[in-house]
């Protein structure tokens, strides 16, 4: 694209822009309808104030309760989902172990990511280890036999020797046989996995889509970005897979930023009056905690140059080295990312503690505090 075409904006246009077409002003009516247009979700089992999945979920769906992503991709646990009914399914980024939701027409284009970690050495996601090839045609036969399986329902008739940690070898197995598409989760006993056969977790017609070429599913990858953050960097490469759908943003201090041109409308102000919002009102908002790997903030480049907020989730980070804490919430007030809460849920006592906080001054973060209290059904 010439320079022509590209669209200069004020970073205040461009953080507006982000909370419109991010879903944080007009949630959606459901999780199909959320999951359909941010493409997936990241998922993360660490439970301090909510988890990861649930705390980006309830502020971009009506009404979202705690759990209720794991109830759309499974069913509830007394009557889980038959494969005919599923719309989504858990599986991991291409080239990462980033586990995530994503709608069924995601499928066809991991093929090429799960053969491939079936060829490289990796203790955790690569090709099985000559016990493991052992135990695998034992594991697909149970499952065959008995249906979805967690680790501890299987075993190869002697004790199974413990790698790395408390994984078995039933479970090392599994968890390849995960990576590599050959089993899936159908569904969870709380955060236990189990695992059923693909054909009996996708529908059939999913199942056996065929494989797209290797530039088509570049090309998915890369739209794949901009529809979960909707104004993201892009490189010399990708930007070439993506020129006639992409719109060129330029703002002061930023990276080159690109967005899809479906969503460049979303820079003007809404039409309607009732929905017109100056900057001051918009800043005037009440401030509401976002997830700590929440779109609006995964770039952690973008959001220092566009937020003016140099944030990073801390969870791995060695305590003497932590800045905000364990499990920050940074804390977003309309055009503005004005500190953070470190929360955490005491379910014993039934309160939501706040371990620590850093806010700007004028701005109270009480009510927000205690709507997440209140989300997980706990006293602030």
């Amino acid at each position: 694209m010439s320079s022509a075409s590209v669209l200069r904006v004020t970073p205040l246009a461009a953080r507006q822009f982000l909370r419109r077409a991010l879903l944080l002003d007009e949630p959606a009516p459901d999780i199909a309808t959320a999951l359909a247009y941010h493409r997936y979700i990241q998922i993360d089992p660490i439970n301090v104030c909510g988890r990861m999945h649930d705390l980006i979920l309830r502020n971009r769906v009506r009404g979202y309760r705690e759990g209720d992503l794991m109830r759309h991709l499974h069913g509830p646990e007394a009557a889980p989902h038959p494969a005919s009914a599923r719309a989504a399914f858990e599986h991991h980024l291409p080239d990462s172990n980033v586990l995530v939701a994503f709608p069924l027409e995601a499928w066809p284009h991991l093929h090429a990511a799960m053969l491939a970690r079936t060829r490289h050495a990796s203790a955790w996601s690569g090709k099985l280890t000559p016990r493991e090839r052992e135990f695998a045609p034992h594991l697909f036969a149970e499952l065959a036999a008995r249906g979805p399986l967690g680790s501890d329902d299987l075993h190869d008739g002697r004790r199974a020797p413990r790698l790395w940690g408390s994984m078995t070898l039933a479970k090392s197995t599994l968890q390849k046989l995960f990576f590599h598409g050959r089993v899936l989760i159908a569904r969870r006993d709380g955060q236990r996995r189990l695992y059923d056969l693909p054909e009996r977790v996708l529908p059939a017609s999913v199942h056996a889509a065929p494989t797209p070429a290797a530039e088509d599913t570049a090309r998915w990858l890369i739209l794949l970005k901009l529809r979960q953050r909707r104004l993201v960097t892009l490189k010399r490469d990708e930007l070439r897979l993506v020129a006639d759908v992409v719109q060129p943003i330029a703002v002061e201090g930023c990276p080159p930023l690109y967005c899809l041109q479906a969503d460049a409308n979303l820079f003007d102000p809404p039409a309607s009056p009732s929905a017109r919002t100056s900057s001051s009102a918009t800043d005037a908002r009440a401030p509401r905690l976002i997830a700590p790997l929440d779109p609006l903030i995964y770039d952690r480049r973008v959001t220092a140059a566009l937020w003016n907020f140099a944030y990073t989730w801390e969870v791995y980070t060695p305590p003497h080295k932590r800045v905000r804490g364990y499990y920050a919430l940074p804390v977003l007030a309309g055009t503005e990312l004005i500190g953070h809460i470190d929360p955490k849920a005491d379910r014993a006592r039934k309160k939501l503690i706040v371990v620590s906080r850093r806010v700007r001054r004028g701005h109270s973060v009480a009510p927000a505090v205690r709507e997440l209290a209140q989300w997980l059904g706990l006293k602030a």
